[in-house]
């Protein structure tokens, strides 16, 4: 799977997609990622890609022409690569839907298909950008971040976890938070007891039935308290 992210600052979100699992995957080839400087696509000596907002108003809005001159330039890189599936194109914006796990799966599931992430800046992006790009947009929650960077990493990393050969193991997405709508269980290591708080017996019983009942107890028990929306839904199954 691709990942494109449009950006004002590349060295950011290069650092991140660089490091840990994500930077494995790319190293492997299992997933690719890149991001594309905004600035670069900007016709003016100054490179500067926001102006004032037409109607008034505080701060400044990024510019729709260097936005979707930064699109096209992605697209003929990808035609230039063979890749003819039309890439999806999301602008991370508090105004959009809540990224949930659940799109997290949808968009694993289209490994083909290349992922666009806009990252907004200043008081946002010229409506007529994401109407060019045919932008849905996504939130990563109810609060307001300085630019879409680092909701785009959010996404990259959740989406990119699902696709097989990015974890070590492929099972462990399986049994996560979320996962058939519950939060996970208590998990424990090595020592059997530190600073007096001790593994609780079933997991040393080597019981694997009995295990399993009791992860899924505990988390039954911690999604009706903590997210009983979730709950509900588990229940509704």
């Amino acid at each position: 799977m691709e990942f494109h992210v449009m950006t004002l600052f590349p060295e950011m979100t290069d650092r991140i997609m660089g490091e840990s699992i994500i930077g494995r995957a790319v190293k492997k080839g299992v997933i690719s990622t890149r991001s594309w400087n905004i600035r670069d696509y900007a016709q003016n000596r100054s490179r500067h890609v926001d102006d004032y907002i037409y109607g008034g108003g505080p701060g400044m809005l990024m510019q729709a022409d260097p936005i979707y001159r930064c699109y096209k330039g992605i697209l003929k890189d990808l035609e230039a690569r063979g890749i003819t599936e039309k890439p999806r194109v999301i602008y991370l914006s508090p105004k959009g839907r809540t990224f949930r796990q659940e799109i997290a799966e949808e968009l694993s599931a289209a490994p083909e298909t290349p992922l666009i992430l806009l990252c907004g800046h200043y008081e946002g992006v010229d409506e007529r950008a994401l109407q060019l790009l045919n932008a849905e947009e996504l939130s990563v929650g109810d609060y307001i971040l300085t630019g879409g960077e680092l909701a785009s990493m959010i996404i990259v990393d959740a989406v990119a976890r699902l696709i097989p050969g990015v974890l070590g193991d492929d099972d462990s997405s399986v049994s996560e938070t979320f996962h058939d709508n519950l939060l996970e269980c208590p998990q424990y290591t090595r020592p059997e007891v530190y600073e007096g708080l001790r593994v609780p017996e079933v997991l040393l019983s080597g019981n694997h039935a009995k295990i399993a009942a009791w992860r899924l107890e505990q988390s039954e028990m911690i999604t009706r308290e903590r997210r009983p929306d979730l709950y509900e839904k588990y229940r509704d199954i």
